[in-house]
């Protein structure tokens, strides 16, 4: 009896033992399974990467003006450019000549605020006269400045095919005073690929539209290419439904704007429903990628996923589209002052279209990194990104204004405060007639000085036996654009506010002008 009690003892553990190999079995076998999807997973977002940064193209920041804006601690400044270049395929979806010097249809300055919840898409007409600063041409040499130019001539300075966005960022810096963080630029065979990666986008037409309202050259109206009232459109013919601008309205751009507005409400409110999952992001990324050309600061997938993720927790509601003040001019476009001053003021100010301030300091990621921008450098003479990096926590600094330009001395405030520095004072000096800006500064505080002269391009620094740091403006400061007299406004035109769209708003509304 006892040998058959010690024998069922010895079954037993012998039972146990084999469970707990079997269970630890188990467990590395999870263990292993686990670990090989873990490597399976970093493994294909390696492969997803690989392809994506293959299919980025970046133009050169060498065409950027070292004559640039100070950059901004709020919010962050996208420039997006509808191209109607004709090279790489996209006259098969255009038309024209794939040789054609390459041109702007559509243009507007998207301005994400720093609380990350807010975001404000200002459309510039092509035909909108404006200044043309100095451009790079294509053998080296920069193009005199035009004034009175059309906008959209900005992207042909040069002539060539692929156009030039570097010479439409100058020329959006120097008409709002806002400093340009990257720049995009999206083809015909880009935005048609896009349209068709999310399945469609919801439109609207508040008429009948026959071929003839999209090619007025034709002796008849031909065929009914859209039917009124709300449809889903993509490839083909959402680009059809963006470039029509005759028969609709009073058939300016103006009148198109308004419906590339709704458009472009109508493709965020679609990606927002799809969810922003790889499955549903993965096809919209290549397709953008694949006919999208942007600035070296957005020139690898990272880069571009994380400008993406920084507006993902935008509210449709949040995001408006709104067109600069403007009014006719001839057959022309004129930007209608102070109107345009106090938008422009409050998007430096990090102020929305109703006043609330969505400023504080910029989050993290590429999009609100000002160091990103393109034309970013470390190198001397000029604004370039090192002035991004300026910290002035610490440093005490007055301003002197050697002008006779009244108020100058309060705005170089209001820029070196928005970079922490603590400004001791702001006055007017005995000399009236300074030229160029003069930074002071006594011993021992050289590296500090350098960091203020980084917000002050071409300004002097002097040494003086005198302690302290004294920033003396001149001529030079007062006559770039974001250093007007007297400061704008932060107030928004009402009529500005009222106009905007909302990217929840109904696709049917307001969408022709005249």
């Amino acid at each position: 009896m006892t040998d058959s009690r010690q024998a069922s003892r010895r079954r037993a553990r012998a039972t146990t033992a084999r469970g707990r190999r079997r269970r630890r079995g188990r467990g590395r076998t999870l263990l292993a399974a686990a670990v090989s999807l873990l490597v399976l997973g970093t493994a294909g977002a390696g492969w997803v990467y690989t392809r994506l940064n293959g299919s980025i193209n970046t133009f050169s920041a060498d065409g950027v003006s070292d004559d640039r804006p100070p950059a901004s601690t709020k919010g962050s400044n996208v420039l997006v450019i509808g191209s109607d270049a004709r090279t790489s395929g996209n006259s098969a979806l255009g038309g024209g000549d794939a040789n054609d010097v390459g041109r702007s249809d559509t243009a507007f300055l998207l301005h994400t605020y720093a609380d990350q919840k807010h975001a404000v898409a200002v459309s510039i007409p092509r035909d909108t006269l404006v200044d043309i600063p100095p451009c790079k041409l294509p053998d080296g040499t920069w193009s005199k400045p035009q004034s009175g130019a059309m906008f959209n001539a900005a992207y042909s300075v040069g002539e060539t095919p692929k156009g030039n966005p570097a010479c439409t960022q100058n020329t959006v810096e120097k008409l709002t005073g806002l400093r340009v963080d990257h720049t995009i630029v999206v083809d015909f065979k880009g935005f048609a690929a896009m349209t068709e990666a999310v399945g469609g986008v919801q439109v609207c037409l508040p008429q009948d539209v026959y071929q003839r309202d999209l090619n007025p050259n034709r002796s008849t109206r031909g065929k009914k290419i859209f039917a009124k009232g709300p449809q889903k459109v993509s490839g083909q013919r959402a680009l059809d439904y963006v470039r029509i601008r005759h028969g609709i309205g009073d058939g300016s751009d103006i009148g198109r704007i308004k419906r590339q507005q709704a458009f472009m409400a109508s493709l965020l409110k679609q990606i927002k429903s799809d969810g922003l999952t790889p499955s549903k992001l993965l096809p919209l990324a290549d397709a953008a990628t694949n006919s999208m050309t942007v600035d070296p600061g957005l020139g690898s997938a990272d880069k571009l996923v994380a400008f993406a993720m920084s507006m993902k927790d935008i509210d449709l509601h949040n995001t408006k589209f709104v067109t600069v003040p403007w009014k006719y001019q001839g057959a022309r476009v004129a930007i209608v002052h102070p109107d345009a001053d106090a938008l422009w003021a409050a998007l430096r100010a990090d102020r929305t279209l109703d006043g609330k301030d969505a400023g504080g300091e910029r989050k993290g990621g590429t999009a609100a990194s000002p160091s990103a921008g393109a034309g970013a450098s470390d190198s001397g003479g000029g604004a370039t990104g090192s002035e991004a990096r300026v910290s002035g926590a610490g440093v005490s600094v007055a301003v002197h204004n050697g002008t006779t330009v009244t108020g100058l001395a309060a705005r170089a405030a209001e820029v070196l405060r928005e970079h922490s520095f603590t400004v001791t004072d702001a006055t007017t000096s005995a000399v009236r007639d300074q030229a160029t800006t003069v930074i002071r500064y006594g011993p021992g505080e050289e590296e500090r000085a350098g960091k203020a002269a980084r917000l002050f391009p071409g300004a002097e620094l002097a040494p003086v036996a005198t302690p302290g740091i004294t920033v003396l403006l001149g001529r030079d400061y007062a006559d770039r654009p974001d250093a007007s007299a007297s400061p704008p406004s932060t107030d928004v035109p009402a009529q500005v506010a009222e106009e905007a769209r909302s990217a929840d708003d109904n696709p049917c509304s307001d969408l022709s002008y005249g």
